[in-house]
């Protein structure tokens, strides 16, 4: 009789690494060349968004065939969704996956659901909707300077425009007198999770910037303004939506603020600034956390599949 719990049993696998950095590929591969199989459940903050899926580069429907795939989908691009909404449908997720005997393949992503999910939820204040009200009345411009001020550490993380951590950080610091940066570093240092094996896609800026180029380009020719179109005339982007890579610069070419060739230059630009914050964090996460880090410096997209899914395949979790 096989005593051995299902997380024992069918451990989890979680994929990290920059975007445009084949992630999609490497977790299809895992999924149908491992012993006992394994499922997709993907893990970022825009592909939850129904009708946002070139932009967000979600799995296509021939992928989704190929592997199942969750956590797409899950509401629509008006709706709030948060980090705690995702750990909740993960977690279910991934005991329905392991309860018929496969995988669960965690493809990420978001940075922030990935150290929740290894780490458990960072412990903080309660939101304060009066204190809130009052950040929101500044410009972004007041909200960046307040920050630098208090809590630079946590500036140098956040991006200028992103408001809404902006206002989180500095809810924290007055609430509790210190930064949310010091949370956060405790926070970090937590084991990860015993059931999980995890693996880092280690990428140079010369290397996976054309990447990123090449794929801004290709979603271009696939479609993407038409589905941003979309989505803005049926007044469908809310404020948390709109900020996905592509999509609040595409609106600005709609609203006659940019051409279009300087909206898919912006693209570009923001989303190798975006892999570059992710590599940052990356090298942080790897001094961390334990796992099998890949150097994708010099070798192609399907060598690199190939070495993941031999190092996976190897691991003691897998052989025991």
């Amino acid at each position: 009789m096989n005593t051995q719990r299902p997380e024992t049993e069918h451990p989890i696998i979680l994929i990290v690494g920059p975007t445009a950095g084949g992630k999609t590929e490497i977790s299809l591969s895992l999924a149908e060349k491992l012993p006992r199989g394994g499922e997709c459940l993907c893990v970022d903050s825009m592909q939850v968004y129904r009708g946002m899926d070139i932009g967000t580069a979600k799995p296509t429907i021939e992928e989704q065939q190929r592997v199942p795939h969750h956590l797409l989908d899950l509401v629509e691009p008006d709706e709030p969704f948060t980090v705690d909404h995702w750990l909740e449908r993960s977690a279910g997720v991934i005991a329905d996956v392991r309860s018929r005997g496969l995988h669960p393949i965690l493809v990420g992503g978001t940075n922030l659901y990935i150290q929740n999910f290894l780490s458990g939820m960072m412990e903080g204040p309660a939101p304060d909707d009066q204190l809130r009200a009052e950040l929101e009345t500044c410009s972004g411009e007041q909200l960046r300077n307040r920050l630098l001020e208090v809590d630079p550490e946590a500036a140098e993380r956040i991006h200028p425009n992103d408001r809404r951590r902006t206002i989180r950080a500095l809810e924290v610091y007055q609430l509790t007198g210190s930064p949310i940066s010091d949370r956060q570093g405790q926070w970090a240092q937590r084991s990860s999770r015993a059931d999980t094996i995890l693996l880092g896609l280690n990428y140079p800026a010369e290397v996976i910037n054309p990447r990123i180029n090449a794929r801004v380009t290709r979603m271009m020719d696939d479609g993407l303004l038409d589905e941003v179109q979309r989505l803005h005339q049926a007044g469908a982007l809310g404020p948390q939506a709109i900020e996905a890579l592509g999509y609040r610069q595409l609106v600005d070419h709609l609203e006659g603020r940019c051409s279009l060739d300087q909206a898919i230059e912006q693209i570009k630009i923001r989303t190798r600034r975006f892999a570059k914050h992710q590599r940052t964090w990356l090298k942080r996460f790897l001094a961390q956390h334990a796992g099998i880090w890949i150097d994708c410096s010099q070798i192609e997209t399907q060598e690199i599949v190939n070495k993941a899914v031999s190092k996976i395949c190897s691991h003691p979790l897998l052989r025991g």
